[in-house]
């Protein structure tokens, strides 16, 4: 299949390279019917909420009839507003763990998460399970609409091997919140950010699991450039076949809130 939809965009707003409209316009390009974007709400927030709600509902009415355009937001875990408004979807993330001091540390960027290992003093397992704690209440937190990149926690695990992802250590704190969130009928995003260095999230064994337990995915590039929309989607679908996935989902709005529709993947 043909995905036609990416819901997790950044922009010049927050991390992201290029301006909202560029985003549009590539996602023309490509055929989506589709685009959520998705700023980030963050602990410590540099983006411009109010400014970036506007320009995303604008580009909404100029481009209504060509492409369903949502105004998204990516939620970390610890952004202390438990319910930040005027979104049409918030996706459910960890990006930072508290570590001692003021500043909680990132996991997805080395030099923090560095840091943040030797915090557990070098117990890779330890601070897997702070991590998959810390996301299992990702719902509590903000509501959220999804999960996203659920394992982002193992993202330098290739280059530093700090954890056995077979190893029960690892596996049984990372089952226990997934089936806490899939409990709660959320779906859980296969990100395609890192597909190009051979990274998907979730991991082979844990969207297995997710399909034993029922889940739902949707798939979703966290593209930060134009170019970057559609990375990896079709890796994407061959991993989600091969899981026993056999749809996939997409998200509109009703009456204010979000709706998941299946859409066949076979």
């Amino acid at each position: 299949m043909k995905l036609k939809a990416n819901y997790h965009t950044h922009t010049c707003f927050c991390d992201g390279t290029a301006a909202p409209e560029d985003m549009v316009k590539q996602a023309l390009r490509l055929g989506f019917e589709h685009l959520g974007f998705s700023g980030h709400v963050d602990i410590s927030p540099k983006m411009d909420i109010p400014a970036y709600q506007k320009e995303i509902r604008r580009l909404a009415e100029v481009y209504a009839g060509q492409i369903d355009i949502l105004c998204g937001g990516e939620l970390d875990s610890l952004y202390p507003d438990r319910h930040p408004a005027g979104f049409d979807f918030l996706i459910g993330s960890v990006h930072h763990l508290r570590a001692g001091g003021e500043t909680p540390l990132a996991v997805d960027w080395d030099v923090q998460m560095k840091q943040l290992l030797e915090y557990y003093g070098g117990d890779g397992y330890r601070l897997c399970r702070a991590y998959y704690r810390q996301i299992a209440e990702a719902y509590g937190k903000g509501g959220c609409t999804w999960i996203g990149h659920f394992d982002l926690v193992t993202r330098f695990n290739p280059l530093w091997h700090f954890a056995d992802e077979t190893d029960p250590r690892y596996l049984q704190p990372a089952f226990e919140a997934m089936d806490v969130l899939a409990e709660r009928g959320l779906p859980f995003e296969i990100n395609t950010k890192q597909a190009a260095s051979g990274k998907i999230f979730p991991a082979e064994t844990l969207l297995r699991h997710l399909r034993e337990r029922g889940g739902e995915i949707l798939i979703s590039s966290d593209a930060h450039r134009p170019e970057d929309l559609d990375q990896g989607f079709d890796t994407a679908v061959g991993m989600a076949l091969a899981c026993g996935f056999d749809h996939v989902n997409i998200l509109t709005t009703e009456n204010g809130m979000p709706v998941f529709h299946p859409v066949p993947i076979v």
